[in-house]
């Protein structure tokens, strides 16, 4: 009995001695103990738990070199590895887990729309339930803060700038002709169909890098990466019908969607404002094909248009009017691919092909352009860790423009080519879940005008508080002028804008507020000595502008039940001197005071869905002759109440009603005179009115689907 006492004391001598304590602290960046962190040697089941005075302490047999592994819940791992005998008297520092859900995120300037996003402005099913956007995404975005009211283009007019200052990107490619051709005072509408994008991001200023070509906005379009079922769409308007479907296999699927619209029917029951020899008509085709891959998602996606139209409009100067009539033709080709490469690396990748042809009639001017554009872009992107991420790309935009134009006494053509090339770079940088910063540069070479510029971008993110932060963001930011000046002269430089954006984002269980105060300045706009740009111009880039205001966004989908409403607000102070403008003045196209109200109610006894949006805009600048001054005269006040009723007939069953300024009020765009005085020396002037006071619709929709509780307004 004794041996084996004897052996055991031994045995436990020689194990305590062989035995590695292994201490230390957990705190956190303010130096305040962590409670419950695991703390254990990886790989064994040595470890300890801290205490309320973040100590700890346990002992090992272990020897040699180990992983020490700490963590704790909303906090990230941290692993220290050394020599056991080392591993002791340690002060260890944990860092807040920046993937966690309340991490300040990025948004000077940025509007989301995508259900998977932290913080969503708006969601894509906004697009085709916003009583005023009558289904084209363009008009649902019009609805936020930051865009002016043109009522008779259609296109998004973002602080201050023109319609041309804005792009937009499908999956990260450019689209060179996004908007349907039309004519004077008829609104175009986005080409593309809203239920083939699950995403929407909305820049107004001083947005990534990652783009360029635009000095005021940028609109980013994400297709689906892959549909959840096998469906089918099915649509009957009052202006045409439409049809889509999806075929979802193991490893891809394919989209397809065909949409007709015809006027005539609509015109011959409510007649507008002008003379059609033959009714807006058009068709459109788009299809997406997806193939998944062990570690990446390749996209094809295809659209193509036509469109048609011959009406005369009324025209002061001209008796018997002005007779136009166009014939377009549209496609559009993206292929892109986003995958996961070794060691933390990713690959975003693709290219874009636009082929446009576009023909009109101008009385006796007979006009025929076509495009031929590429854009072609490789970025990599390195994840370092959850704090730093590094990217870097490639790009090539190409564009071949050539215009022919004849009449009887005239025969000429003009265009351009415009390769530019691009390379840029930029840092993600996460500081902690409190503050964040993006950096990067651009650089652009501008083979027409033989230029390189580089454009700096900074953006920062601060969270004040629980549900508050603020940001900031700076940019530089070029673009060659229009097909509408370059086709006659080649010898300018790229405009340019600056940016400056301050930001504060509140966002609390469905309720959102952002307020944003900005400044942008202009140079190097073009400029010519003619009414309107001409081959006998005389084209300069002296021009120059600025832009500032304030931008607020109030929604709350939560505070009254089956209630879902937004209030967004512009205040808007610009000047610009550009094209012919004998001085700086605020544009005919920028209104002072912009404000949007949108409304949605869900009535569950009858399976409808109430919506409306409310619509005001200070009057518009224009000259009149009479009084002398230019642009000194403003238009009345902009105002439209819109209505829509969405009824679920059964589960995927939907009728749909919409008036557009339902209440009537006479809007007018503008003015034009007379180009000579009548005998007392007064120049006549007409109003320049909208096509038709209001818009009636009524759409019926139906989807077939698998499960078959699904519909196109799944959410009602």
């Amino acid at each position: 009995m004794k041996r084996i006492i004897l052996f055991l004391a031994a045995l436990n001598c020689y194990l305590g001695l062989s035995q590695t304590v292994i201490t230390g602290f957990v705190h956190d960046k303010n130096n305040d103990p962590i409670e419950g962190a695991n703390i254990y040697l990886d790989g064994t089941y040595d470890g300890a738990t801290s205490k309320a005075n973040g100590q700890f302490e346990f002992s090992t047999m272990e020897k040699g070199v180990h992983s020490l592994v700490v963590s704790f819940l909303s906090y990230e791992t941290q692993t220290i590895t050394n020599e056991v005998s080392q591993l002791n008297k340690l002060n260890i520092i944990l860092r807040e887990d920046v993937n966690s859900l309340d991490t300040v995120v990025i948004s000077a300037g940025s509007f989301e729309a995508n259900d998977n996003s932290k913080v969503s402005v708006l969601k894509p099913l906004d697009v085709v339930t916003t009583a005023s956007a009558l289904g084209d995404f363009v008009g649902a975005l019009q609805t936020l803060p930051g865009t002016s009211n043109v009522a008779e283009d259609g296109r998004l007019f973002v602080r201050g700038g023109s319609a041309d200052e804005t792009q937009i990107f499908i999956d990260g490619i450019r689209v060179f002709t996004p908007y349907t051709p039309t004519t004077n005072n008829i609104p175009t509408r986005g080409r593309y169909s809203p239920f083939l994008f699950d995403g929407i991001t909305f820049s107004t200023g001083g947005y990534s890098a990652e783009f360029g070509q635009a000095l005021s906005s940028v609109l980013l379009l994400n297709t689906v990466n892959e549909p959840d079922q096998n469906k089918t769409d099915i649509g009957i308007m009052t202006v045409g019908a439409n049809v889509g479907n999806t075929q979802k296999w193991e490893n891809n699927s394919l989209s397809v969607n065909v949409n007709y619209i015809n006027l005539a029917p609509y015109l011959a029951v409510f007649e507008d404002r002008n003379n059609w020899h033959r009714p807006f008509e058009g068709a459109q085709g788009e299809a997406v094909f997806r193939q998944k891959f062990n570690k990446g998602l390749l996209k094809f996606y295809g659209a193509f248009d036509v469109t048609r139209f011959e009406l005369t409009q009324e025209d002061i100067n001209i008796e018997e009017g002005i007779r136009y009539k166009l014939n377009n033709q549209n496609f559009y080709l993206n292929t892109s691919y986003k995958g996961i490469l070794n060691y933390n690396w990713s690959i975003d990748t693709g290219l874009s092909y636009t082929y446009a042809r576009t023909k009109v009639n101008v009385i006796e001017n007979s006009i025929k352009d076509t495009e031929n554009s590429t854009h072609l872009k490789l970025k990599l992107r390195k994840r370092f860790n959850s704090r730093f991420k590094l990217s870097f790309g490639l790009e090539q935009f190409l564009t071949d423009f050539e215009e022919d134009f004849e009449n009887d006494f005239f025969q000429d053509t003009y265009g351009y080519q415009n390769p530019i090339s691009t390379v840029y770079s930029e840092a993600d940088f996460i500081f902690s879940k409190n503050f964040a910063l993006k950096a990067g540069l651009r650089g652009e070479y501008s083979n027409i005008f033989k230029s390189f510029n580089v454009s700096p971008r900074l953006s920062l993110a601060y969270k004040i508080s629980t549900n508050g932060q603020l940001s900031l963001a700076y940019g530089d930011f070029y673009q060659n002028p229009s097909s509408a000046i370059l086709k006659f002269e080649q010898n300018l430089r790229p405009q340019y804008t600056q940016h400056f954006i301050f930001n504060y984002q509140y966002v609390n269980n469905g309720k959102l507020l952002r307020a944003e105060l900005y400044r942008k300045n202009y140079d190097y706009l073009v400029k010519y000595d003619t009414e309107f740009a001409s081959f006998d111009s005389d084209f300069n880039s002296t021009g120059y502008a600025y832009a500032q205001g304030l931008d607020l966004f109030w929604r709350d989908n939560t505070g009254i039940d089956n209630l879902d409403y937004w209030v967004s607000y512009s205040y808007l102070d610009t000047q610009r001197d550009h094209l012919n403008f004998p001085m700086a003045a605020q544009p005919n196209f920028a209104t002072k005071h912009n404000l949007s109200v949108v409304g949605k109610y869900w009535i569950d006894g009858l399976k409808s869905q109430l919506g409306l949006a409310y619509g005001f805009s200070s009057g518009r600048p224009y000259t009149d002759p009479n009084k002398g001054g230019f642009l000194t005269e403003r238009t009345k006040n902009f105002n439209s109440l819109s209505l829509n009723w969405a009824y679920l007939i059964s589960q995927q069953k939907i009728l749909y009603f919409s008036v557009n300024n339902v209440l009537g009020f006479k809007n007018i765009n503008g003015y034009q005179y007379a180009n000579t005085p009548d005998d007392n020396g007064v120049f006549a002037r007409r109003p320049l009115l909208p096509a038709a006071d209001q818009f009636f619709f009524i759409g019926f929709f139906w989807t077939i689907s698998e499960r078959g509780t699904d519909n196109q307004l799944n959410n009602l």
